[in-house]
């Protein structure tokens, strides 16, 4: 997005954040969040102007240009309120909070969020977007700020009562009353009833547009099937995976997906690309390939993999966070296509097999462009042209390079280069778990580059984790979800490699995680450590939204490295976690995904199977890869580490790895339930020792 660069900057200008810096011309007094905006506020009697976002934020683009470069729209905000400007990615605490206050005063939120504060932080007023002048249904933004104003001046009183009545309420939020009922399967039966209810049996996805990919409940489907044999929970998955991949949400020539889908096929995405998605999208894809062996999900898994590792990867090693929608000032300009333009790249009988197939016209699909999408599968598309698929797909391939060759010459889209420890958790997961599935040795090498620099530059001496790091400065106190995702991908790292450095610290940080955030008299863990800022209430994340909720991923990495560790402690606060949201899981089942593919973990029945090296590291790696080709939700990886000095310090950490030798120097599979051991076997007798699960 183009600033004016000719105005003086304001104090975000020192702040790291990228969203906080493409304001920092604007001609509004902008605070950071932070004592001095508050201690002013309260010396000066004055409500605060609360402003939050992120960097890959269309509308937050938009109203930045119509409003925050307004100079008299910004007079007024000077005049009438402190105005601080908060980044959602790095507060993610504020935003938690404050969104809760605009969805219960308003019934819907959104960024950017626009919240009117009393001096000491309490919400009285808030919406979303507001435009600069008056429109049907949406007040302009100066007839907000006139009105919040005059009524500061006149009812402050009354003002500061509702202020204090949704403060309580917010407090609320998060504490669920306390269920009965049991932690069993009968809560995936009922997951399943609630999905099928929602699934849009003709485009699929769940619900109306728009359209959000939900990952999360995707899994919890593959894992009802492979409980219960639930034809139709698989139907769900392959249906919507088969239409997001073919739709225009996916990026047919970069990969990755989009954040979600503007209209109920998939077609026109809102084009900003975030790193959690791909995450978590990347370990779906992998699932559904483990399970159907479909090599369709497989590429895309790839394409995915590929394309966090070649787009979103930091020289030092972390995954940066977002794209941005908008290029040159227009959403998806950079993704989008002529005829004529695909003409002058491939030449003309190329380019018209190319736009029958992906459906690219001279009128166009959207705005009188086209967004790239596979309206029919490629091996219809490939009848329909009289062609034979595999000489069709690889001409495709050929084509869609050259195109991407062409498209990046254009002006890219901005990138928010910051590295979230969450988020970055969740990568790790998902390349760690996908290296061996899909046969790349380099997805983990990327892992691991991940981790080692998470680990290395995002904690602090006393072993704390830190949220975020950019342009060489890491900052604020690490949240929930920053450990929970953190410890759950370096936990599937061990998995993968065996190294006893990951597995050593995700035990570390579990203790942290336990001691900083555990909600000791009702079960579960808080947002934020015992030592954080003071806010107005302590929340409590207990629904997934766009990620997981930290709960349910601390239920989830606590469990997985309970079965590893033997640490039956870790596993009792993985159940106590999901005891403690367990009406969630029965009455919102679609707010509770990955607290349900926690439980489905936790009742098991589990597996542990140790994977032991023999002279030859390259059987032990096609025993991995053999495990991985297979779904098992149900079970935990333990091989030893490739570094025979490691062997050691892995077996005193890994019980599952004590006395369990190799025979005639072989790679050796012992698998077990519950910790006990089947006969150990050899690679070519594992899919015996399997069985069906």
């Amino acid at each position: 997005m183009n600033h004016p660069t000719d105005r003086p900057t304001n104090r975000l200008a020192s702040e790291t954040s990228p969203y906080l810096l493409q304001h920092r011309h604007n001609p509004v007094d902008w605070y950071p969040w932070g004592e001095e905006a508050f201690a002013r506020a309260r010396a000066e009697d004055r409500p605060i102007f609360l402003s939050v976002g992120y960097s890959a934020c269309h509308w937050c683009h938009v109203m930045e240009r119509e409003c925050f470069e307004n100079d008299d729209i910004a007079r007024l905000m000077n005049d009438f309120f402190i105005n601080v400007k908060v980044d959602r990615e790095e507060r993610p605490d504020v935003d938690q909070i404050y969104m809760a206050a605009v969805q219960a005063m308003s019934g819907q939120g959104g960024w950017p969020m626009s919240v009117f504060l009393t001096p000491d932080g309490r919400p009285f007023w808030g919406g979303t977007y507001f435009p600069p002048r008056d429109i049907p249904g949406r007040p302009g933004f100066p007839r907000v700020l006139r009105s919040i104003h005059e009524a500061w001046t006149d009812r402050k009183e009354s003002i500061l009562n509702a202020a204090g009545e949704l403060t309580g309420h917010l407090g609320s939020i998060g504490q669920i009353p306390a269920s009965d009922g049991e932690l069993d399967a009968s809560l995936l039966d009922n997951a399943t009833r609630h999905l099928t209810r929602a699934f849009d049996p003709r485009h699929g996805g769940f619900g109306p547009a728009p359209k959000f990919p939900h990952p999360m409940d995707l899994r919890v489907l593959l894992r009802a099937h492979a409980r219960s044999g639930d034809e139709h929970a698989l139907h769900m998955v392959r249906f919507s995976l088969d239409a997001m991949a073919r739709g225009g949400i996916y990026d047919h020539l970069g990969g990755g997906f989009s954040r979600y889908s503007t209209d109920d096929e998939w077609l026109v995405p809102h084009f900003e690309k975030m790193l959690y998605d791909n995450a978590l999208l990347g370990s779906t894809y992998v699932e559904a390939f483990q399970l159907t062996g479909d090599a369709e999900f497989s590429r895309v898994a790839r394409e995915v993999f590929d394309y966090v590792i070649g787009r979103m990867t930091d020289p030092e090693g972390g995954f940066h966070a977002t794209e941005d929608a908008d290029s040159e000032g227009e959403e998806g300009k950079y993704y989008v296509w002529t005829l004529d333009e695909i003409r002058s790249v491939l030449g003309p009988d190329r380019a018209d097999v190319f736009a029958s197939v992906y459906d690219v016209t001279a009128r166009g699909n959207w705005e009188g462009k086209t967004i790239l999408r596979l309206p029919k599968p490629l091996d219809e598309a490939a009848a329909a042209l009289g062609k034979d698929a595999e000489d069709l797909r690889r001409e495709l391939a050929e084509d869609r390079a050259r195109l991407l060759e062409a498209r990046a010459r254009r002006v890219p889209p901005g990138k928010d280069t910051k590295i979230l420890t969450s988020w970055n958790g969740l990568m790790i997961a998902a390349l760690a778990d996908g290296a061996h599935a899909l046969g790349e040795e380099r997805y983990l090498d990327a892992a691991e580059r991940a981790a080692g620099f998470i680990l290395d530059r995002l904690r602090t001496s006393d072993g704390r984790l830190l949220h975020c790091y950019k342009d060489g400065k890491a900052r604020f106190n690490a949240y929930l979800d920053d450990y929970a995702n953190l410890i759950d991908g370096l936990t599937r790292l061990f998995e993968a490699t065996g190294r006893p450095r990951w597995v050593a610290s995700a035990l570390a940080l579990a203790d942290v995680m336990v001691a900083q955030f555990l909600d000791a008299e009702q079960g579960g863990f808080f947002y934020t450590g015992v030592d954080h800022e003071a806010l107005i209430t302590r929340p409590k994340d207990v629904y997934d939204n766009a990620t997981p909720s930290g709960n349910a991923m601390a239920a989830t990495a606590l469990a997985r490295l309970a079965r590893l560790s033997g640490r039956s402690d870790l596993e009792e606060q993985a159940r106590r976690t999901l005891r403690s949201v367990r009406l969630v899981l029965e009455q919102a089942p679609m707010a509770a995904g990955q607290s349900l593919i926690a439980l489905d973990f936790l009742i098991g029945p589990s597996r542990e199977i140790a994977v032991i090296g023999g002279e030859d590291r390259d059987e032990q790696v096609a025993a991995l890869r053999a495990i991985r080709s297979r779904f098992l939700p149900l079970a935990v990886v333990a091989p030893t580490p490739p570094e025979p000095d490691d062997q050691a310090e892995a077996a005193r950490l890994v019980p599952l790895l004590i006395d369990r030798p190799a025979k005639q120097g072989r790679a050796t599979i012992y698998v077990c339930e519950n910790f006990t051991c089947q006969e150990p076997v050899f690679v070519d007798r594992l899919a015996e020792a399997l069985g069906g699960g």
